[in-house]
């Protein structure tokens, strides 16, 4: 799949879905990929970018991951990314410093997420939670300032 299509795919699979502050999902998928290439990501980086939370949030199946034409790195970042069901952070942090060029994604996901402006939109017990949340991920990845 071209980048191009690989976005598509995201875009159609996350139709009609929001973020926590009732933005289109895409807008949230296409800063985490700018983020990637920003950080000088490679373009099996910037595929797994669109496609981050697109297993996790069963836009589309593990199975269509498997068959779809990707290059295993880029199938593999998305997996490392995809958080499982009871899985504790710290075991989800060590997957994703595990896989080659993971942590890259991550790092542009956590930082639109963790964005003081979207977060503002939010209610104060939200905004607090998943402040803490996101740092608390960013440290588990080594991730400082």
């Amino acid at each position: 799949m071209t980048l191009a299509q690989v976005e598509a795919t995201a875009r159609a699979a996350h139709s009609g879905q929001t973020d926590k502050a009732g933005r289109p999902y895409a807008e949230h998928l296409r800063a985490v990929a700018e983020g990637v290439r920003a950080r000088g990501g490679d373009d099996e980086q910037i595929a797994a970018a669109w496609l981050h939370d697109a297993v996790e949030d069963d836009a589309l199946s593990a199975d269509w991951l498997r068959g779809a034409g990707l290059n295993s790195r880029t199938k593999d970042i998305v997996l490392a990314v995809t958080k499982r069901a009871g899985e504790p952070p710290e075991a989800y942090a060590a997957r994703i410093l595990a896989t080659p060029g993971a942590l890259l994604v991550k790092e542009s996901d956590l930082a639109h997420n963790a964005d003081p402006d979207r977060l503002a939109v939010l209610d104060e017990a939200t905004r607090k939670r998943l402040t803490e949340k996101y740092a608390r991920m960013r440290a588990l990845l080594g991730l400082v300032g």
